[in-house]
């Protein structure tokens, strides 16, 4: 699912969509702050040039202003609601079975972002090779997919089912 600016939309829980929000919400307030007083207070040390401290504050801020850039277009794209009735057919918020390679593999197709940190389920994005070569296949159905080390990988979806978080 993309628009005509090529921004991709992610399908995601509310619940995700709520603790994302929250996540935002706290980085561009309490985490900008606390970041801007860190690398203040590394500043009034003297000189910056071999201040590992003011380093690692602005190292810090980046990786936040990134992750603010990441949440904000995730949010702005995302479709909310409930996860998709699984009904046989690999989608967007479906968790798949699939033997891959010979060994059976579950996994949620989506957006990581879904499952948050306490999930141990893998997660694929629909953009990953994996994720655009079953994209509609069928249980039962056996694809192909170039992996990105040039190998050619057969899938077989075994099952499809609901998320349920």
């Amino acid at each position: 699912m993309s628009d005509s600016t090529g921004s991709t939309t992610q399908w995601l829980t509310q619940e995700a969509h709520d603790r994302l929000t929250a996540e935002l919400e706290h980085l561009s307030t309490e985490g900008r702050a606390e970041i801007a007083k860190r690398i203040e207070a590394a500043r009034d040390e003297g000189d910056l040039k071999e201040n590992g401290g003011y380093h690692a504050a602005k190292d810090e801020q980046g990786k936040i202003e990134a992750r603010i850039r990441t949440l904000t277009a995730l949010l702005r794209n995302a479709t909310v609601g409930e996860a998709p009735d699984a009904h046989g057919v690999v989608e967007p918020g479906t968790v798949v079975t699939a033997t891959i390679l010979g060994d059976d593999e579950r996994f949620l197709l989506g957006s990581r972002e879904i499952v948050g940190d306490d999930s141990d389920i893998d997660v694929y994005s629909e953009q990953s090779p994996l994720g655009q070569a079953i994209l509609g296949a069928k249980v039962g159905d056996t694809v192909t997919y170039e992996a990105p080390n040039g190998s050619t990988v057969t899938v077989t979806i075994v099952d499809v089912s609901t998320y349920t978080g």
